[in-house]
């Protein structure tokens, strides 16, 4: 059975890559296709596997500037020449699903979320966008929207992240698919058992949609510990709005610092509508509460903590004050999301390959012989 992986860009380690991770457990011997990658910057698995990435993987810096390059992607993805298969599995929350696949492979899709920007999200992204911009950008996105609707059927089924992701499919694309939750590596990510210090915590790409800048507004004037973690375009930004000493960025961490920070935290702050959300997992897995806006996949990922209920500073800075009120056994925490374990992850893959394809019972097995779940 000849499987390949398609990733939309493989760059750094944060929900989606995770679960690429996964599925290249399950196929061992798939290559994975990309439109470009930063080999460094990727988890011993992966950075250990075939990646064959688009002609962009070749221009200079292209991490730096890849976002401004999005009307070029489908035509970058087209350009993918994936073998001959039986079986091609995309991971896509941009154009990976548009790849072209072979004749008479079927694709399995897992859908991350249907493009944020051109469903419901744009103002997130292109609202601070100059005036003079705004008829070109809409042309691109009317442009890109189209694409996007036609490049669904070369998909044969899909895979949602979570029933907030498999609503949006139906509401976007008119196309059923079963959900299939993200996995938590609950092996690396374990409760310590000791006593949680003072401080709140955030782990988030600096991009606009995550709104960290209402989390660092509400902790300007909380007089509470606040530790930062992550990176992005938006580092400047959100450097220049913190008046409060007690706010401190760390950048990116190694996942072994990363473990203690979650595990050390009071709670986790989540103030962002995620299509799902892999860190308020990896947080309860270490046994610590979360604070999350209460909308889309945090009401999924959640089990332990509070949801405040507007997208606001004061509505975060409140729940802060009734989240202190409140006591949590943080020695069961772990156990409320036992379901979101890589090895359950794999069940249902492997289950949703086997009735998906004729030829199930050979990926079912090459998938059993190679991991150990």
């Amino acid at each position: 059975m000849k499987v390949v992986l398609v990733q939309d860009w493989l760059i750094h380690m944060r929900g989606g890559e995770k679960v690429l991770e996964a599925l290249a457990e399950i196929y061992p011997d798939a290559p994975i296709y990309t439109l470009f990658y930063n080999r460094s910057g990727l988890s011993p698995v992966l950075k250990n596997r075939q990646i064959i990435p688009s002609f962009l993987h070749y221009l200079p810096g292209i991490r730096r500037y890849y976002r401004w390059l999005l009307p070029f992607l489908p035509f970058a993805v087209r350009t993918l020449k994936i073998p001959a298969a039986d079986l091609v599995f995309s991971t896509s929350h941009c154009v990976a699903k548009g790849v072209r696949v072979p004749k008479g492979a079927l694709h399995l899709c897992y859908c991350h979320t249907p493009m944020r920007y051109l469903y419901g999200f744009g103002e997130d992204y292109f609202g601070k966008m100059p005036f003079v911009l705004k008829p070109f950008i809409n042309l691109v996105l009317s442009a890109l929207k189209a694409w996007d609707l036609k490049s669904n059927a070369g998909v044969d089924h899909f895979i949602a992240n979570s029933e907030n992701v498999r609503k949006r499919i139906l509401k976007y694309y008119a196309r059923a698919s079963e959900v299939i939750h993200p996995p938590v590596n609950s092996d690396f990510y374990t409760a310590a058992g000791n006593q949680p210090k003072d401080y709140y915590l955030v782990v988030s790409a600096f991009v606009p949609y995550k709104r960290i800048d209402l989390v660092i507004e509400a902790f300007n004037t909380l007089d509470r510990s606040l530790l930062i973690v992550g990176s992005g375009p938006m580092d400047e930004a959100y450097r220049s709005i913190r008046t409060s000493t007690k706010i401190s960025f760390l950048g990116s961490v190694p996942d072994k610092e990363l473990h203690a920070l979650l595990t050390e935290a009071k709670a986790l702050i989540f103030p962002t509508e995620e299509d799902f959300g892999i860190v308020p997992l990896e947080a309860q897995a270490c046994g610590t509460p979360v604070i999350a806006y209460g909308k889309g996949g945090a009401l999924e990922s959640v089990k332990t903590g509070l949801f405040f209920e507007e997208q606001t500073a004061q509505s975060l800075r409140n729940a802060v004050e009734q989240f202190e009120t409140r006591s949590f056994d943080r020695n069961e925490i772990p156990a409320k999301i036992s379901d979101f374990s890589k090895a359950r992850f794999k069940e249902k893959i492997r289950a949703f390959a086997r009735q998906h394809t004729e030829k199930g019972v050979t990926v079912l097995g090459n998938a059993q012989i190679s991991t150990a779940s």
